[in-house]
């Protein structure tokens, strides 16, 4: 091979080289191009699952927002409403009152008795109004519920306090000179709630207690017992061997 030659493969040979490395840069460079776009694509992802996290809890923000500015706008004027109110109320009191001191059937709530510390005539005459409540309007208007009432009540102070607002409530319900769709309702809770309510809460009370137990032994008959009598002692040898071998 002449020297021409010689060269000319050489430059050939150092041209495949560097085409050669040329491709190896570049396969390295796509190779990471494509980590990076992967490490980009999935960071994309990310910030897109993100703001929609963000847009969710901004619009349940907004729609709290907008309850709570239908509220204030609700509440608007409540204020003079309520003085509003107020002074009707203040208004129509007095207009009551003299109507309750006209009227021979109205009621106004007594004192409530303090049953804890009455004792001697002050607790007789505290329970005298009760006990006329009682066997006039109580017994003969409950019912089997009243019927449930033992005698013994009046010495239980669990009877003595819900009996005493019973009655009152009864009072104001049945002896008001007006009666409205309020008035209405009221009474037929007073009958189909509070009244069961209490009338098992003394029927318990009023069972179970000591005065019951007492007058139980009382109204049963006594026990008679018969014990065999007593043999005469005969001091006989036959009645000897007859106690030996018994």
């Amino acid at each position: 091979m002449s020297t021409a030659g010689h060269d000319a493969w050489d430059a050939l040979t150092a041209a495949l080289l560097q085409i050669t490395e040329h491709a190896e840069r570049l396969a390295v460079l796509d190779e990471r191009e494509t980590t990076h776009h992967l490490q980009i694509s999935s960071r994309l992802t990310e910030l897109a699952r993100q703001l929609a996290d963000a847009t969710e809890s901004a619009a349940g923000i907004q729609a709290t927002a907008a309850r709570q500015a239908a509220i204030l706008d609700s509440l608007d004027g409540l204020d003079e409403q309520v003085a509003t109110i107020a002074a009707r109320l203040t208004d129509l009191a007095p207009e009551r009152g003299n109507a309750d001191c006209g009227e021979g059937d109205s009621y106004r709530p007594s004192p409530a008795p303090r049953w804890w510390k009455l004792t001697g005539d002050e607790r007789e005459q505290g329970l005298a109004r009760l006990r006329a409540w009682v066997d006039q309007i109580y017994r003969p208007g409950s019912g089997h519920l009243a019927a449930a009432l033992g005698p013994c009540w009046d010495q239980h102070a669990l009877c003595l306090y819900g009996l005493d607002w019973l009655m009152e409530l009864w009072s104001l319900l049945y002896l008001a000179p007006d009666r409205t769709a309020g008035t209405i309702a009221s009474q037929a809770e007073w009958q189909t709630r509070l009244l069961p309510a209490l009338a098992e809460q003394t029927y318990l009370e009023t069972t179970r207690c000591q005065h019951t137990q007492q007058a139980a032994r009382r109204q049963s008959p006594p026990t008679r017992t018969f014990t065999q009598p007593e043999r005469p002692t005969v001091n006989t040898d036959a009645d000897r061997q007859d106690r030996l071998y018994r």
